[in-house]
C-alpha cells in the first residue's frame, strides 16, 4: 500500500514540487495551503506523514505541530525558508521528526521522508527474527509494535525518539557518541547537527521524566551519552 503524505505549505509552487517528487517515489499526496486546513485534513484522515511548512500565515507550522501532538504522533517533517538554528530546535522540541531548509533538493526531501517512514512502521513479520523486546530497569520497548512503557505507563515516542532509545537499550552498558546515537535513528547518508542530536535526547528525557523516570539518559561530558538505571 502506498504511503499517504499530507503536504502543508502556503506556496503553491512548493506544494506542486513536493507532491510531484513524492508521487514519483510511489506515494499518494494531499496538499493544503494553511495550518487550519492541515489540522482539518488530519481529522478527516490521518496521513502516514506530514510535510509541514513552518512559515505559514495565520497558524504557523510550529503551532500546527503543537496541536497535533496533543492527540497524535503522526510523523512530521518540517520545512523552513530560514536556516535559523532556533527554528530547527523549536521544531524538534515540538515533536517534529526532521527538518529541511528551503531551497531544498526534492531528492533529499524524499530520502528523509523514506527514513522517517521506515522508522515509523513495524517491520514485516519475516524480518523480525532478530527483533526482540528490550527491558532495562522499569523501561520496556517492543519494536514489533512500536510500543514503549516505563513502570507500566505508556510512552508516546516519535519514530526517531523510539529508534534512539532502542539504540541505547541494545547496548545498555555502552557510552554512545552523537554520531552513534543518530546512526541508530537515521540512514547513514543523512546528516544532522549536534544540536539536533541534543534536542532529540532532551525530548526523550522529558517524556520519560513525565512518567517518573528521572535518570533515563546520562551525559558523559566530552564523550556522549549512556543509559541510566531507569528506576532499576
Amino acid at each position: 500500500m502506498p504511503h499517504n503524505i499530507l503536504v502543508a505549505d502556503d506556496d503553491p509552487h512548493i506544494r506542486e514540487i513536493i507532491c510531484f517528487a513524492l508521487e514519483k517515489a510511489g506515494m499518494k499526496t494531499a496538499a493544503v495551503a494553511d495550518g487550519a486546513a492541515a489540522l482539518q485534513a488530519v481529522e478527516r484522515r490521518a496521513p502516514d506523514l506530514i510535510v509541514l511548512d513552518i512559515g505559514m500565515p495565520e497558524m504557523d507550522g510550529l503551532e500546527v505541530c503543537r496541536r497535533l501532538r496533543q492527540k497524535s504522533d503522526v510523523p512530521v517533517l518540517f520545512l523552513s525558508a530560514r536556516d535559523e538554528e532556533i527554528d530547527r530546535i523549536l521544531g524538534l522540541e515540538m515533536g517534529g521528526d526532521d527538518y529541511v531548509t528551503k531551497p531544498f533538493s526534492p531528492r533529499e526531501l524524499v530520502a528523509r521522508v523514506n527514513v522517517i517512514l521506515r522508522r515509523a512502521r513495524p517491520a514485516p513479520v519475516e524480518e523480525e527474527a532478530d527483533e526482540r523486546e528490550f527491558a532495562h530497569g522499569k523501561l520496556m520497548l517492543v519494536p514489533a509494535s512500536h510500543a514503549a512503557s516505563f513502570d507500566g505507563k505508556p510512552l508516546t515516542l516519535t519514530a526517531i525518539e523510539f529508534a534512539i532509545l532502542k539504540g541505547f537499550l541494545a547496548r545498555p552498558q555502552h557510552v554512545l557518541g552523537r554520531d552513534a546515537v543518530m546512526a541508530n535513528a537515521y540512514a547513514s547518508n543523512i546528516h544532522v547537527s549536534e544540536r539536533t542530536v541534543d534536542s532529540h535526547i532532551r525530548n526523550v528525557r522529558a517524556k520519560l521524566a513525565a512518567v517518573g523516570c528521572a535518570d533515563a539518559i546520562a551525559t558523559v561530558h566530552g564523550v556522549g551519552f549512556r543509559l541510566g538505571r531507569c528506576g532499576g
